[in-house]
């Protein structure tokens, strides 16, 4: 797969928000490799594939130019919560469906049905929640960066901080998440 080619089929007239995907997506990609470098144990069990996990690192987010976030350079139509099971019908329209699970469930430490309803949230009912070790690695190194401040790693407490926002089965995903990625 050439992810590269697959973002400038979608953000090829975009320059400003290509470099905004990219930049992200390389950081993103660039933690989710030294996490698996740190266990080659997972690659070695065929628990992960080395290349798809940087292949999705690199696309979990392509759905956001459907979304309006003009701070980030977006000017789509749809909320940006959406970005995830937007960029995941794409990349399975696209014959990635694989890929598209990383996208789908990468927001946040996951989104439940229950969280959906509760929160009355404009996206399918569903669940949104990481399940391989694979969505699991990019899910947990995304939440270091920020598209809006390209270029810094977000700091743990603040990290922390947001996902506790949003409730304590949140909190708890994220706890699962540091013991699977740096234990």
């Amino acid at each position: 797969m050439n992810y590269l080619a697959l973002i400038d089929k979608y953000y090829g007239g975009q320059a400003e928000l290509r470099h905004v995907l990219v930049t992200h997506s390389r950081q993103v990609a660039d933690r989710a490799l030294q996490i698996v470098d740190r266990h080659p144990q997972w690659v070695a069990d065929g628990l992960v594939d080395r290349t798809f996990v940087e292949e999705a690192a690199m696309l979990h987010d392509i759905g956001i130019f459907y979304c309006n976030a003009p701070k980030i350079h977006c000017h789509g139509t749809h909320t940006y919560i959406e970005h995830g099971y937007l960029g995941a019908e794409l990349l399975r329209n696209e014959g990635f469906p694989k890929h598209a699970l990383v996208a789908e469930r990468h927001t946040g430490t996951g989104i439940t049905i229950e969280q959906i309803i509760r929160e009355d949230l404009p996206i399918p009912e569903r669940d949104y929640c990481p399940q391989s070790l694979e969505e699991k690695i990019v899910c947990y190194a995304d939440k270091f960066y920020s598209k809006s401040h390209l270029g810094e790693e977000v700091a743990l407490d603040k990290i922390k901080y947001n996902i506790w926002k949003y409730g304590s089965e949140a909190f708890n995903r994220w706890q699962e998440l540091v013991i699977l990625c740096e234990g």
